[in-house]
């Protein structure tokens, strides 16, 4: 998509030329083109059924009684923010205060832009994981700071540590990481978090940690980065609602960090929504006490559906990079003599009736990732079975 063009008389572009290169989100085309063709959507991330019928009760509660309707608290409900503190001492044995080390946002996706904006000044360097969510880039671009990618390379997506102390410079200003990693699906092992968070230290860095699939690990434990030494105090941690309870709509998200941290961040947020989702954020204080055997299940039945579609696709003739977490699978479409992603991706639809993305467009090393497509698992069993059936068609 190209800049919008200025009107006559007026040379400079409407767009802010820091945006210029981004235009419409790929998740945007690729479920314009799913509905227009009546393709089954794996692209974008989002679950084809509702979270616990238990939360969605408690949200209409929360709605009919009041709660919430008007502006909630700019730091978020007091009830949410003592429920993240306690998620986060339940299951990583960190303590937060819920009065000034908590800040309930917009969804994850608020949580980074806001995080990034207060953070970085114009010129610091950024080291992100690549291939990265294209928020990511956006929201550094706005702050005008420079992304420097730690590129994940295939099979098995593993971070270089010799490479990121290459990348380290006198102009890095922090580390943006993603575990477990959307779209490959790593998530990143003690020792590889240990290596990271000796590299922080040593440099006086600051560090993005983007959790949000932190109940979707399949292989292996998640460990948050915020419980290594030395980490706590300059690390913002950010998770959400949306993946672990189904709920995306709800835009329900937050941050744990240090005060002087927590306050930065929320300096800018109240200048981005204010507040948000009021009645959600009492419902998902009750999802965030939900028993073990609700996450057991969820990791269970993702799992189920992971290996349902990954042995489909590669039947279907792709190589498959079975992920450790998240609900994304990445392939490479270079076995069924394809070479360019976003050209595969767009005639996809026409040609077998299933959309996903392109994994070519969260690199900024184009080569890296050009054969890569990215699929979504997170929807009905008897969806991802069709889905299966129609991509026999392309051998």
């Amino acid at each position: 998509m190209a800049p919008m063009s200025a009107p006559a008389g007026n040379s400079r572009p409407f767009l802010n030329r820091r945006l210029a290169a981004f235009g419409t989100t790929i998740f945007a085309e690729m479920s314009a083109l799913a509905a227009r063709t009546g393709s089954i959507n794996l692209g974008q991330g989002f679950p084809d059924t509702d979270g616990p019928a238990e939360i969605a009760e408690a949200a209409s509660r929360a709605v009919l009684s009041g709660l919430g309707n008007q502006y909630p608290p700019g730091p978020g409900v007091p009830e949410l923010r003592t429920a993240i503190a306690a998620h986060q001492q339940r299951f990583y044995g960190l303590s937060y205060d819920p009065d000034t080390e908590v800040l309930v946002t917009a969804g994850a996706t608020e949580a980074i832009a806001a995080s990034l904006l207060a953070l970085l000044e114009p010129g610091d360097e950024v080291i992100a994981l690549e291939p990265f969510y294209d928020s990511y880039a956006a929201c550094i671009a706005m702050a005008g700071a420079v992304r420097v990618p730690l590129t994940l390379r295939a099979p098995d997506f593993r971070p270089d540590l010799d490479a990121l102390r290459d990348a380290i410079t006198p102009r890095t200003r922090l580390l943006l990481l993603n575990t477990p990693h959307n779209p490959t699906g790593t998530v990143l092992t003690p020792a590889e978090l240990a290596g990271i968070a000796e590299l922080a230290v040593r440099h006086d860095l600051l560090v993005i940690t983007d959790e949000v699939y932190e109940h979707l690990v399949f292989e292996g434990s998640h460990t948050p980065l915020a419980s290594l030494p030395g980490m706590r105090e300059r690390t913002v941690t950010i998770s959400s609602a949306g993946k672990t309870y189904s709920f995306t709509g709800w835009k329900v998200g937050w941050i744990t960090s240090t005060p002087e941290l927590v306050t930065a961040v929320r300096s800018v947020k109240q200048f981005l929504t204010y507040v948000s989702s009021g009645p959600f954020q009492y419902a998902v204080a009750e999802a965030l006490a939900l028993p073990d055997s609700y996450y057991e299940g969820l990791r269970a039945d993702l799992a189920a559906k992971r290996d349902l579609l990954s042995d489909g696709l590669a039947a279907a003739g792709f190589q498959v990079y079975r992920p450790q977490g998240t609900y994304f699978v990445t392939t490479d479409i270079a076995p069924l003599g394809e070479s360019d992603g976003i050209a595969f991706c767009r005639a996809l639809p026409e040609r077998c009736g299933v959309v996903a993305i392109p994994n070519q467009v969260f690199y900024d090393d184009k080569s890296a990732g050009a054969t890569q497509v990215r699929w979504a698992f997170c929807k009905k069993t008897d969806v991802l079975r069709e889905a299966v059936e129609r991509l026999r068609r392309l051998t």
